[in-house]
């Protein structure tokens, strides 16, 4: 059953540009509460907690993904076209910090997520496709995506290869798992890092209503993840069709080829303890906000829940209900 928009107090806060894709909350000092996102023209911007005050704060020159914050308060960009960035807020500054992956240039680098000693684990989505052709890669379900590792000393590991699109990255509170969303599967890929079972992956969630994108711990310990659209029979019958058929769909005028559909949903688990076992669902809101679509980042703080869209020239923010 879909909520209502307003039993969740949904609101939405512009931006001046598209596709505000991710969002990440300030947690502390003079902007403290403030979101911040970036756009397809390149600009990473900052939201007022209220969403009375937008401002740009860098320009990476490419298209900003995934967001988070170092321990020293730098924003690490996910940068689908110049791969790893970090930017300095007080005064824009880019830092170029991984472009190539033994050799060759990353297509598509799409969501991180930051431990505590300083490792970056994040995604690859496609080795093929780049972002202006995500849906050739979702389609053609290629399985080229990857979840790489970036140590505290610049060496780089490819964890996980064959992964159906690559996308939303979070580390458990521990540090014993990290999670990586597979899209065009519709599941939650969860590689336990350290215990008996380190070095192994398992389901943290399988067959999820849609297709998730972004995915990030909260504030509250649990994985939020952001379903950017329904679950298309159509599509998933054209991704297990042979080859020709699949690259056939996607040459189609634009027009004519399938569309995510119109949501606004997110979903929260528990990341489970125990190896084998899938996490526990804890929330599933799916609202009905016919203002806002294509949820493809979340960030849960303090109960409230921020949001981000592909597709939309603004971010959005409700309300956690019973906190």
């Amino acid at each position: 059953m879909r909520i209502p928009a307003a039993q969740v107090g949904l609101e939405v806060h512009p931006v001046d540009a598209h596709g505000a894709e991710d969002v990440v909350v300030v947690p502390s000092g003079a902007h403290e509460g403030a979101v911040l996102t970036g756009t397809a023209d390149g600009t990473i911007w900052r939201v007022a907690h209220d969403g009375s005050r937008t401002e740009r704060v860098a320009h990476t020159g490419g298209r900003p993904l995934g967001l988070e914050l170092d321990a020293d308060g730098r924003l690490l960009v996910c940068d689908a076209h110049r791969g790893l960035l970090r930017v300095d807020l007080r005064d824009g500054a880019i830092e170029p910090v991984l472009r190539e992956v033994d050799g060759t240039a990353m297509v598509f680098c799409n969501n991180a997520a930051i431990a505590e000693d300083g490792t970056v684990w994040f995604s690859d989505s496609s080795t093929r496709y780049g972002i202006e052709r995500w849906k050739d890669d979702f389609v053609q379900d290629t399985r080229t995506g990857r979840l790489l590792r970036l140590d505290p000393d610049g060496t780089v590991a490819v964890v996980l290869t064959g992964l159906a699109f690559a996308n939303g990255v979070a580390l458990a509170p521990d540090g014993s798992c990290v999670v990586v969303a597979e899209t065009a599967a519709r599941t939650l890929v969860r590689w336990w890092i350290t215990g008996e079972r380190a070095g192994t992956r398992d389901l943290l969630a399988a067959d999820l209503p849609g297709y998730p994108d972004n995915i990030a711990r909260g504030s509250d310990g649990l994985v939020w993840v952001s379903i950017a659209s329904p679950r298309d029979p159509v599509v998933e019958r054209l991704q297990r069709g042979p080859l020709w058929v699949r690259r056939a769909a996607t040459s189609i005028p634009q027009p004519l080829q399938p569309k995510p559909k119109r949501t606004v949903r997110v979903q929260a688990y528990e990341l489970g303890r125990v190896p084998g076992q899938p996490g526990r669902l804890v929330h599933d809101l799916d609202v009905d906000a016919p203002g806002y679509h294509m949820v493809t980042g979340v960030r849960e703080h303090e109960g409230r829940v921020w949001l981000g869209s592909l597709e939309e020239p603004a971010v959005a923010v409700l309300q956690v209900p019973g906190t």
